[in-house]
């Protein structure tokens, strides 16, 4: 969310989704702090991919302004090489895929654990073998025992 003030020094609110493709490259470059010409040579190789309007001109998204602030701080400040910052970028990137699969599969591991949770039963073995349902820290109920008196006749 970005606060802007108006002419009259009210402050306004507004969301910009980061990948929306909204800014020229002349105000993506002066944002950046980077000359145009600068940008479509990051273009060319790859270091940012700006969107493209209908008449084919470069859109940069706010990520995009972003990437090329990070460009800059690498091989100023840290004398990264133009190879090397693109081998960073990609990873960024990878990493942000990798990070978004597992938010999305923890997600997934809550509903199925509040699934069960709500279920409200385990299946266990009963003696004789037999599946069933039961209240979860239950144990199948045992036969009961049999009064029937059994006569073993050894060698029969």
């Amino acid at each position: 969310m970005a606060d802007a003030a108006t002419p009259h020094g009210i402050n306004v609110e507004f969301n910009v989704d980061p990948d929306a493709p909204i800014f020229v490259i002349s105000v993506a470059a002066q944002l950046a702090g980077m000359h145009p010409q600068t940008l479509r040579q990051y273009d060319r190789l790859g270091l940012v991919t700006p969107g493209r309007s209908a008449g084919r001109g470069r859109r940069y998204s706010p990520r995009d302004v972003a990437s090329l602030r990070e460009v800059q701080r690498l091989s100023q400040e840290e004398g990264v090489n133009l190879a090397g910052i693109k081998r960073i970028l990609e990873l960024e990137y990878e990493n942000r895929q990798l990070q978004g699969q597992v938010d999305a599969l923890m997600d997934e591991l809550r509903r199925a654990q509040a699934r069960l949770r709500s279920v409200g039963r385990v299946f266990a073995a009963e003696p004789g073998g037999d599946i069933v349902a039961v209240p979860p820290g239950r144990r199948p109920q045992r036969p009961t025992t049999s009064t029937a008196l059994v006569v073993w006749r050894p060698g029969r």
